[in-house]
């Protein structure tokens, strides 16, 4: 760009790319109106082998959110409150069942987590700009019992559907895109050149950099530090593919430092305010991308549900690609 963008560049590019009104102005699927059966169906003919990836990161401490994590997230913390000591120690569960030993033995875990802190997706209402999240709803709309329009599990029967992954770092022949490198409209049409592969209407997206691969184990300031990811000049191709969802390997999905240093994480507001697009974060595209390499398939049938909690902002995922 010519000249260094602010917040009324951001304020233009949500104006021009609105959905806002596009499906009802009572609307909170966003992007995902775009996903109809008929899609759905058809991305069935990606299945040709019946191979299976994971793109989730393993929930547990060793996560991405070290020294505290950004904003406050940190690891899950995974806790068991009944274990193989308590069945060695012969503690029994007994008081559904009259006081007698019926001999089965169990044990039971829990999890405290920050929804947002590992594999995950934004609801539409995580985010606001302006005063206003997706299609209008202002701040009243999440109270501290959470969202009552735009909550993640509104897309718990949606995330399905054919899924292409555009490999950037493969693209540009490095491991890892540089922190800073802010990918374009040209770079995501010139992968999909060198994939074989177009991203159409209803499609989930998934961007690689390849930072996870190099920060996986070892992650430094991967949560909120300097990182690859999408720019402002990949609006227009986001936009005009009329996907349903996009995801990324990085922790913020777009470009750090921002374009904009007076607005924080602009394409948020573009893409999740503006669009009402689905955006998924710290997904791990390794296997992913190694397959696609190796066999040349760059599409696949996604399926990636958001879990059920109620009036919840963000959720933990275990997006599975089958090829």
């Amino acid at each position: 760009m010519a000249t260094t963008p602010t917040v009324e560049t951001v304020r233009e590019l949500v104006k021009q790319y609105s959905n806002w009104g596009r499906w009802g102005t009572d609307d909170q699927l966003g992007t995902l109106n775009h996903l109809t059966p008929e899609r759905v169906a058809a991305a069935a003919a990606c299945i040709r082998s019946g191979k299976r990836i994971s793109m989730a990161l393993p929930m547990d401490a060793t996560g991405p959110q070290v020294s505290g994590g950004f904003g406050g997230r940190f690891n899950p913390i995974h806790l068991m409150f009944r274990d193989g000591g308590d069945i060695a120690m012969g503690t029994v569960v007994d008081e559904f069942y009259g006081g007698r030993d019926r001999h089965l033995r169990g044990t039971d875990d829990l999890i405290i987590m920050a929804l947002q802190s590992s594999t995950q997706w934004d609801a539409l209402a995580h985010i606001f700009f302006d005063g206003h999240m997706y299609n209008g709803f202002t701040p009243d709309q999440v109270t501290s019992k959470g969202a009552k329009v735009g909550a993640v599990g509104l897309a718990a029967d949606q995330m399905a559907g054919r899924g292409v992954l555009l490999d950037i770092a493969r693209l540009k022949g490095v491991a890892a895109l540089e922190p800073g490198y802010a990918i374009t409209a040209a770079d995501l049409e010139a992968a999909e050149k060198m994939h074989g592969v177009t991203v159409g209407a209803g499609d989930f997206l998934m961007v690689r950099t390849g930072m996870m691969g190099e920060r996986k184990g070892n992650w430094g300031d991967y949560a909120g530090g300097n990182a690859p990811g999408l720019g402002l000049e990949s609006v227009p191709f986001i936009h005009g593919r009329d996907i349903a969802g996009l995801a990324v390997d990085t922790w913020g999905m777009e470009v750090l430092p921002n374009e904009t240093p007076d607005v924080f994480q602009p394409l948020h507001c573009v893409f999740i305010v503006g669009m009402g697009l689905w955006v998924g974060e710290i997904f791990d595209l390794e296997a992913l991308a190694d397959d696609c390499a190796a066999d040349g398939q760059y599409d696949f049938f996604f399926c990636a549900p958001p879990m059920t909690f109620t009036r919840a902002v963000g959720s933990p995922v275990n997006p599975m690609a089958i090829k």
